[in-house]
């Protein structure tokens, strides 16, 4: 079978593109994201159909096996987002409730290194602060943030790399101004 022909690539998609979005479905649980991954896997073997070996099982095994794959690395992606954005949420946010039981010395060198950071986060532009906060507080790689952003990877590290130097000028920035005592 030759999966480079048109003709034979559209018997087939017309054949499996149903069990595919079915695997992917069963994964994300909704059908949008479902449709990606159809079109995706789709778009994969056509662009590498000799990827492809039928020594190894049958056609429409492999295909939904694909799908299931790459849905659940968009599921993981989404979690990942999902924990790096509540991180964000609570990186930029404003200050919780104080811990009653830490000594009160401790809890206002806390709060006030907090607020230092979370200030100078909010200096950064949103993109850099973006690319910061998921590689750091959402345990992300450049790659994933790249992904997520929808921009070329060079761009991603380059926004974390910035991202960094405008924090640390912006952290250095606010040492040497002089701490008044009360």
């Amino acid at each position: 079978m030759d999966l480079s022909d048109p003709d034979t690539f559209a018997r087939i998609y017309d054949k499996h593109h149903r069990g595919v979005h079915a695997a992917a479905l069963r994964v994300l649980g909704s059908s949008a994201p479902a449709q990606d991954v159809v079109q995706d896997v789709f778009l994969r073997v056509w662009r590498n159909p000799q990827k492809f070996d039928a020594r190894r099982g049958e056609l429409g095994s492999y295909l939904r096996l694909m799908a299931r794959s790459r849905a659940v690395d968009l599921w993981r992606e989404g979690q990942a987002a999902g924990r790096a954005s509540d991180r964000l949420k609570v990186v930029v946010a404003t200050d919780g409730a104080r811990d009653e039981d830490a000594r009160p010395d401790h809890v206002a060198l806390e709060a006030s290194d907090r607020s230092t950071i979370r200030a100078a986060l909010r200096a950064l532009p949103d993109p850099q602060r973006e690319a910061l906060v998921l590689a750091y507080w959402g345990g992300l790689t450049a790659d994933q943030i790249a992904r997520r952003a929808g921009v070329p990877l060079g761009t991603a590290k380059s926004r974390i790399r910035l991202g960094l130097a405008r924090l640390r000028a912006e952290l250095s920035a606010g040492a040497d101004q002089p701490v008044l005592a009360a």
